[in-house]
C-alpha cells in the first residue's frame, strides 16, 4: 500500500501547478537543445555569449524544471494531506493507462539522463576552456586575458597552469570559482584583482611539466632595442649573455636557485612579496646559510610567511605580462607599428599614454586624437603630407601599447604588477641580492651584474658583438 501511496502523485503529476511548471521548463530545455545540438557537437561554443547560453543557462534551466517536479508532488501531497483523488486509477500493472504511465516515465527518465549527462559533460568541457576563462567576465577578466593573448603561453589553455591535472585540483577549483562567480555577479570583486593568487597550485606541479630548472639551459644572447626621445629618434641596442645555467654539476641563474638538492626559502613582509628581509639557503651538500636584510634582527623569519622558492617566485607574470610605457613603446617601434621617422615620436607618445584616462571610451578617443593633435599643431606641414601615417601611428599607440596595459574600468594602471624577472623596471632580483650577509659571516647574496649575465654592449648603434655573431644583418622596420 506504501508503494501505491508512493506512487500516485507520479500519476496525478501534472494536477498542480509547480508540477506544471517544471515539466514545462524541463520540455522548453529540451527543445532549446535539439536546437542547439550542431554546437553541442562542435565541442564548443563559438562564442562567449553563446557559451553562456549552452552551458551555464540552459542546464541551470533544465535542472530546475527537474526539480520543481518532485517539489510540485510533495506540496500537492501536502496540501490534500495524503489522500488520492477520487477519480484516480488503480495503481494496478493490469490497468493499460498505468502501464502506458510507467512506460511514459521510464522513457522520458532516460532521456532526461541522457540529455542531462551530456549537458553536464559539455557544461564542465567549455567551464575549461580559454573562452570561458577570459571572456565570459569581461570588465573582471579583460586585463590578464589581454595580456594572455601577447604572451609566450598564448596557445596554452588556462586550465594547463591554473589547475592542471587530477581530480584534486579539479575539485578545488571548482569551489574557488563557485565564490568567484557570486563575486562577479554581486559586484564583490576587488579593483585591481590582486596578485599573487592564493592557493595557487605549486608551480613544481603546472609549470614543471612543460619546463623544469635541472634541465641544462646554458647561456643565452639577449638585445634590447632602446629609442631616444630626439627630433631625430635615434635606436640603441644593449646585448646581455645571460648565464642560465641548470643541469646536474651546472651553476648559473636556475643552478643556484633551483638546482638538484638545492633549497631557497624566504620570508617576505609584504602581499606581493617584494620586501624579502630574511633568506635561507641550502646547498646541494647540505649546508645551510641565513641571510638577513638590513635592519632586520630576528635569526629567523619571526612571524611572517615563510614560501619556499620556485619557478613563479622569479617568473611571476609568465602569461600576464604587463609593460611600463618606455618599454611598450620601444617595443611598438621596434615591430614597426608606430613610425620612427615621425618626429619627437617617442616623446610624445610618452606623454600621451602616461596621462590618465577616466574610462576605456574616454582612452579609445584621445590617445590617437591628442597624438594627431601633437602633430596638426606643432609640426602642420609634415601633418598635411604624412596625415595618414600619423593617424596609423596613433592609433597603433591606443591598440598596441596603451590598451594593451591600461585598463581603467579594473584600476590597472602603469606599473601596478610588478614584474620579478630581471631588476630594470622592478626590484626583481635585488630583493634579496643586495648584497646582504650570511649569519656567519661567510658569504653575501651578491649583487655582482656578472653573477647572472654579462654586459656585452650597452646603449650601442651598431654593437661589435652583434657584426661578431652575424645578427646585426636583421634590421628594425624604419631603418
Amino acid at each position: 500500500m506504501r508503494i501505491k501511496e508512493f506512487l500516485a502523485p507520479i500519476v496525478y503529476l501534472a494536477s498542480n501547478l509547480i508540477s506544471q511548471a517544471g515539466v514545462v521548463l524541463v520540455t522548453t530545455s529540451g527543445i532549446l537543445w535539439l536546437f542547439l545540438l550542431p554546437s553541442f557537437l562542435k565541442g564548443g561554443a563559438e562564442t562567449a555569449y553563446l557559451g553562456i547560453l549552452e552551458f551555464m543557462v540552459l542546464p541551470m534551466v533544465f535542472f530546475a524544471g527537474l526539480g520543481l517536479i518532485p517539489i510540485g508532488i510533495w506540496w500537492y501531497k501536502k496540501r490534500n494531506r495524503g489522500k488520492l483523488p477520487p477519480v484516480f486509477p488503480p495503481l494496478d500493472l493490469a490497468n493499460p493507462r498505468f502501464r502506458r504511465m510507467l512506460a511514459f516515465l521510464a522513457a522520458t527518465t532516460v532521456v532526461n539522463l541522457i540529455i542531462g549527462a551530456q549537458l553536464t559533460y559539455r557544461a564542465i568541457h567549455h567551464m575549461e576552456s580559454t573562452s570561458f576563462c577570459g571572456q565570459t567576465c569581461h570588465t573582471v577578466m579583460k586585463p590578464e586575458f589581454t595580456a594572455y593573448q601577447s604572451s609566450p603561453h598564448s596557445r596554452v589553455e588556462c586550465v594547463q597552469c591554473h589547475i592542471g591535472p587530477g581530480a584534486n585540483w579539479f575539485v578545488k577549483s571548482k569551489i574557488s570559482g563557485s565564490w568567484q562567480l557570486i563575486s562577479v555577479a554581486f559586484n564583490l570583486y576587488p579593483r585591481p584583482i590582486q596578485t599573487p593568487i592564493e592557493n595557487l597550485r605549486p608551480a613544481r606541479e603546472t609549470c614543471e611539466i612543460c619546463h623544469w630548472p635541472q634541465k641544462f639551459g646554458g647561456d643565452r644572447v639577449k638585445v634590447f632595442n632602446n629609442f631616444s626621445d630626439d627630433e631625430q629618434t635615434k635606436l640603441t641596442k644593449s646585448v646581455l649573455l645571460v648565464h642560465i645555467g641548470g643541469g646536474n654539476g651546472f651553476d648559473g641563474i636556475h643552478g643556484a636557485h633551483m638546482g638538484p638538492g638545492v633549497t631557497m626559502r624566504y620570508a617576505h613582509s609584504d602581499r606581493q612579496r617584494q620586501k624579502i628581509p630574511w633568506v635561507e639557503r641550502t646547498s646541494a651538500q647540505g649546508v645551510t646559510e641565513v641571510y638577513r636584510a638590513d635592519g632586520y634582527k630576528e635569526d629567523g623569519p619571526g612571524n611572517l610567511e615563510v614560501r619556499t622558492m620556485d619557478c613563479m617566485d622569479c617568473h611571476n607574470r609568465p602569461s600576464h605580462t604587463y609593460e611600463l610605457p618606455e618599454r611598450a613603446i620601444n617595443r611598438a617601434l621596434t615591430a614597426g607599428e608606430i613610425d620612427r621617422t615621425l618626429p619627437f615620436v617617442r616623446k610624445v607618445a610618452l606623454a600621451v599614454v602616461k596621462e590618465k584616462y577616466a574610462t576605456t571610451e574616454i582612452s579609445e578617443r584621445d590617445v590617437p586624437g591628442k597624438f594627431n593633435a601633437w602633430y596638426e599643431k606643432n609640426q602642420p606641414e609634415l601633418w598635411k603630407t604624412k596625415r595618414a601615417t600619423i593617424e596609423k601611428s596613433g592609433k597603433a599607440l591606443l591598440t598596441s601599447v596603451f590598451a594593451r596595459n591600461i585598463f581603467p574600468e579594473m584600476n590597472v594602471q602603469w606599473g601596478m604588477y610588478p614584474n620579478n624577472v630581471g631588476h630594470t623596471d622592478f626590484d626583481g632580483c635585488f630583493r634579496c641580492h643586495d648584497e646582504r650577509s650570511s649569519k656567519s659571516g661567510k658569504r653575501t647574496i651578491t649583487q655582482d651584474c656578472n653573477t647572472c649575465h654579462s654586459l656585452l654592449a650597452q646603449d650601442e648603434e651598431s654593437p661589435k658583438i652583434l657584426a661578431d655573431l652575424g645578427l646585426d644583418k636583421a634590421k628594425t622596420p624604419g631603418n
